[in-house]
């Protein structure tokens, strides 16, 4: 059984459904369900006796203890964060507790439940933890891309707190021998995205005629990945990877903001045309964000040496799935821009 923790936030609740559509092995799932958290995600496993929900926190020991007792992973997969930059900013205690205080929590109790197993389950045993390619900090425009040896650099509350999560997991296995796996990934994409994100938000913004909010001079530089890509390398991660190592998980497609946000206006004008015009008309340049990074890039060549992976989904194929899925899936859209929601949209974006 994997235990999968922050699994019905977007890129887990991606994974926890993909890993379903292609096995039969059972999953828990704790989730704080936060704001992010949204159970519709997984409507789909309703009554799916192989998913197990629990309500937590990963900074619950003695639940993730009772969780350990009662279902015997064979596997962890930790994607429980506090996950957006703006959010950090505005509120970085979150990041610390959930991030920090919270991962080490999770490594402290997987650590006892590990150490007391039979030494044939201790040797088939994988932590997998789910980080970001953030931590490196920033690029400038002609830097390589980030590869698994450069140096932690961190430049927001965020990263900072995920900085600190990894070193966390990489202590653990030099100190205790906790067989640790490691993947940082970049900026992801696809269904089920909460919409203060990027893409989700112009699309969402888009279809409701409403501004689409560009930071600065719109030429911050990002990777993407769509989510489907990274679940597959996750699995090819546990399947295949090292125990201890660093594996980078890139989409191959460096682009900037203002590209992406021209994109699926264009992919709207051709699906869900406005009588009013075409969607761009809507783009508004704001105050850029404190601290805000101008390039991050993967060099995903190890994972694709060591492991054999490589992405699936070109920029063009996934970024078209993606806006035709928010274009289908409109109730859950609207059932996720809740109050909360604008509340931090009036918060976040107001005094730009």
């Amino acid at each position: 059984m994997l235990f999968v923790t922050g699994g019905i936030g977007f890129i887990g609740a991606n994974f926890v459904l993909d890993w379903l559509s292609m096995s039969n092995q059972s999953i828990i799932n704790l989730d704080k369900m936060t704001y992010a958290g949204n159970r519709q995600n997984l409507i789909t496993l309703e009554g799916d006796a192989r998913h197990h929900f629990v309500q937590g926190d990963i900074g619950d020991k003695s639940l993730i203890e009772q969780l350990f007792r009662d279902y015997r992973p064979h596997t962890v997969i930790n994607f429980a964060a506090e996950s957006h930059v703006d959010r950090s900013i505005h509120g970085p205690g979150e990041f610390i507790q959930t991030n920090i205080v919270g991962t080490f929590n999770l490594l402290e109790t997987t650590r006892i439940y590990w150490q007391a197993l039979p030494e044939d389950e201790k040797t088939a045993f994988r932590f997998l933890h789910v980080s970001t390619d953030e931590v490196y900090g920033s690029l400038k425009p002609d830097d390589d891309p980030f590869t698994e040896q450069n140096r932690y650099e961190p430049n927001s509350p965020y990263s900072a707190s995920k900085a600190a999560s990894d070193h966390l997991v990489r202590a653990y296995h030099h100190t205790y021998g906790l067989p640790v796996l490691t993947t940082n990934c970049s900026n992801n994409y696809g269904p089920y995205q909460f919409p203060e994100k990027l893409i989700p938000l112009v699309i969402a913004n888009a279809l409701a005629g409403k501004p689409l909010p560009i930071y600065g001079d719109g030429m911050q530089v990002r990777d993407w990945l769509y989510v489907g890509d990274h679940c597959s390398a996750i699995r090819r991660v546990l399947e295949a990877g090292k125990v201890g190592e660093v594996y980078n998980i890139g989409g191959w497609n460096e682009m900037p903001n203002i590209e992406i946000v021209n994109t699926i206006c264009t992919l709207l004008d051709e699906l869900r045309p406005d009588p009013a015009g075409p969607y761009a008309r809507l783009i508004t340049y704001v105050k850029d964000r404190p601290g805000h990074d101008r390039r991050y890039a993967i060099n995903a060549r190890k994972i694709e040496r060591e492991l054999g992976w490589r992405p699936a989904e070109t920029f063009q194929t996934g970024i078209r799935k993606t806006v035709q899925w928010y274009l289908d899936n409109q109730d859950w859209v609207q059932h996720v821009l809740s109050g909360e929601y604008r509340n931090w949209v009036d918060q976040n974006y107001a005094s730009r």
